[in-house]
């Protein structure tokens, strides 16, 4: 991506943080050796702790009836970040997709995230050794919050730094978390997180908290960076998909990636997976752009995915 384009068509200092990370200071990543089928290469986002993470990624929530075939399919086809959690209820099928792949550990980015349960429960430290043992049992890439639980976060983060420090977790972060969770935290972290996975997607650009994260030194991530499907029929995405002759999903995956975000898109489809990969060889114009900015209209995909009031 050409630096200048990406300043035009980021948010001030938060963009210019952003971009400060993105592969200009770490190397791409090639998918075009063994029995990978593409060709395309997903851009390294450098953390805050000096380790990267793949760009574009493969998420597997709701994927519990054959989360091995799915995890296979998505790394024969090129991802390398694979993102679960304990309430997924598949970190055993996801890595055993991974062994099933036939690629080295080390070459796979594994993300999970403590449940709010546990933290309520106060089995913080029984469940991530579960994780880590239904994960292969050496290490995790990167371990999140997975909700802003309140009067538990403390406890929770002191617990993953402790595994930090004894190195079976590399990276730990936040997923869910608003600016004043984030700065809460801050306050007492002997780890700074290294990444904070929210809802982004057009109709919900997420702006404020997307900015502030980054300006934090915090790596932004996308969840349901599609709108849970609800996107895909959107009539000035699509008009934008005709003029650049790609699908409405890469047209929007591309959005994100021009933000400096990172992002896991989901799907049981191999042409699908395939299709989200093939979007790094032509950027957006800075005007389609703003022009995607200006679809936001705050939506939520579940109104009940509020940081400040959710119900699980």
């Amino acid at each position: 991506m050409e630096r200048s384009t990406f300043i035009k068509s980021s948010l001030g200092m938060a963009g210019l943080l952003a971009l400060h990370r993105i592969s200009s200071a770490s190397p791409l990543l090639p998918f075009n050796t063994g029995n990978m089928t593409t060709t395309d290469r997903i851009p390294l986002i450098q953390l805050n702790n000096g380790t990267t993470i793949p760009q574009l990624g493969f998420g597997t929530w709701t994927l519990t009836d054959k989360p091995e075939q799915y995890v296979r399919e998505a790394i024969e086809v090129g991802y390398r970040l694979i993102d679960t959690a304990q309430g997924y209820g598949n970190e055993a099928g996801v890595y055993q997709g991974v062994k099933d792949s036939g690629i080295a550990r080390k070459d796979v980015y594994l993300t999970t995230k403590v449940s709010p349960q546990v933290m309520r429960d106060g089995t913080v430290q029984r469940s991530l050794d579960e994780s880590l043992e239904k994960l292969g049992g050496e290490y995790i890439d990167l371990c999140l919050i997975h909700w802003p639980v309140k009067d538990h976060i403390q406890d929770t983060w002191t617990i993953l730094e402790d595994y930090v420090a004894k190195g079976l977790i590399r990276s730990i972060g936040l997923s869910n978390f608003n600016m004043h969770h984030i700065d809460d935290l801050l306050k007492y972290a002997r780890v700074k997180p290294v990444l904070n996975q929210i809802e982004v997607h057009p109709s919900f650009s997420n702006m404020q908290n997307v900015g502030r994260t980054l300006y934090r030194d915090i790596a932004a991530q996308s969840w349901s960076p599609l709108g849970n499907g609800q996107d895909l029929d959107d009539p000035v995405l699509a008009t934008l998909a005709k003029k650049y002759g790609r699908s409405v999903a890469q047209i929007i995956l591309k959005w994100h990636m021009q933000r400096g975000l990172i992002a896991v898109t989901r799907s049981r489809n191999i042409a699908h997976m395939k299709e989200n990969l093939a979007i790094f060889d032509r950027d957006l114009s800075p005007v389609d752009m703003s022009v995607i900015h200006g679809i936001n209209s705050d939506r939520r995909t579940n109104a009940q995915n509020d940081p400040d009031n959710f119900p699980w």
